[in-house]
């Protein structure tokens, strides 16, 4: 078992390996932590992991509010995700690297970062000035028949697109603009589906390529047959140019 040691970033949201990740930073926890990774060597990657909250807030709460306007509010690394912060999180987040961290005049900071690997949450640190923690790398097994899985996704997302958009086909992206590799498809379909945080965290969870697509063709029906009896829905900005991994 593989395992590293990185700085932990909470989000609402869930990161897939491939995807671009761009961060408002301004909570001095994780400033501090963006301090620290523009410390690192040019040549050497600035890593950090991202895992989506269970149960907390992605924000500390900066005053009392209701219902008890008295309470008292807990700062520090830990703040908004309670007594044990692992019970907070979901057990397998994804690592980023990020490309760029550009500090402003009033020391927040502007992040873009890429997802790369997947990651079990084995433990949390909240002793420094930003949360620490253990993880355990996960492997991208393949599975049974994802070649042939990842085929029918693309196809059931090209007909998700459609339905979105209430456009023809011709006005979509081809098939020149989508990859091809499954495990790449996988993870661009999670990411560009419009699910909620769970379903989107089972997907990052899934044991191999192929179950993720499995799953992803049945959502995807699902999803599609609900939009074709419900035509008022908006149309989603994923619709309006080719989807892309950079």
């Amino acid at each position: 078992m593989t395992t590293v040691r990185l700085p932990l970033f909470p989000l609402n949201s869930v990161l897939f390996p491939g995807l671009v990740l761009p961060l408002n930073v301004f909570e001095e926890r994780y400033r501090a932590m963006m301090r620290d990774l523009m410390k690192t060597p040019e040549d050497e990657p600035r890593r950090f992991a991202v895992v989506a909250i269970r149960d907390g807030h992605e924000v500390a709460p900066s005053s009392p509010g209701m219902p008890d306007q008295t309470a008292v509010l807990r700062r520090g690394p830990a703040a908004g995700f309670g007594d044990d912060p692992t019970k907070a999180f979901h057990d397998v987040g994804c690592v980023a690297d990020a490309a760029t961290i550009r500090e402003r005049a009033d020391g927040s900071f502007e992040v873009l970062a890429t997802g790369t690997t997947r990651v079990r949450l084995l433990s949390v640190d909240s002793s420094g000035a930003y949360l620490m923690a253990e993880l355990e790398e996960l492997a991208e097994e393949p599975g049974e028949e994802a070649g042939a899985l990842a085929e029918g996704v693309l196809r059931a997302f090209r007909q998700y697109q459609k339905r979105l958009a209430g456009a023809r086909e011709r006005s979509l992206s081809t098939g020149a603009d989508l990859p091809d590799e499954p495990a790449v498809v996988s993870y661009l379909v999670a990411a560009a589906a419009m699910l909620d945080v769970p379903a989107k965290q089972r997907l990052l969870q899934a044991p191999d390529t192929a179950s993720r697509l499995r799953e992803e063709l049945t959502l995807l029906r699902a999803e599609t047959a609900i939009i074709r009896n419900l035509p008022s829905l908006p149309a989603s900005e994923l619709t309006r140019g080719p989807t892309s991994l950079n």
